[in-house]
């Protein structure tokens, strides 16, 4: 990997990840018995994979 080339990671994908899922999370654990147990799982899985592929930059130069 050369020095142009970033890994696609970032801490606001891990922010945004970790409050869309444990809201989605949240609701599908409801229908499934605890809301507690599928906000942290929720929140564990949109954290993980949106802090790879990353939202982007506010700023695109």
């Amino acid at each position: 990997m050369t020095m142009t080339n970033k890994p696609h990671r970032n801490g606001r994908g891990l922010f945004l990840g970790a409050l869309l899922g444990a809201v989605a999370g949240a609701l599908l654990g409801r229908a499934a018995g605890s809301a507690l147990f599928g906000a942290i799982l929720g929140a564990v899985i949109g954290a993980a994979v949106l802090y790879r592929v990353n939202p982007g930059p506010w700023k695109r130069d």
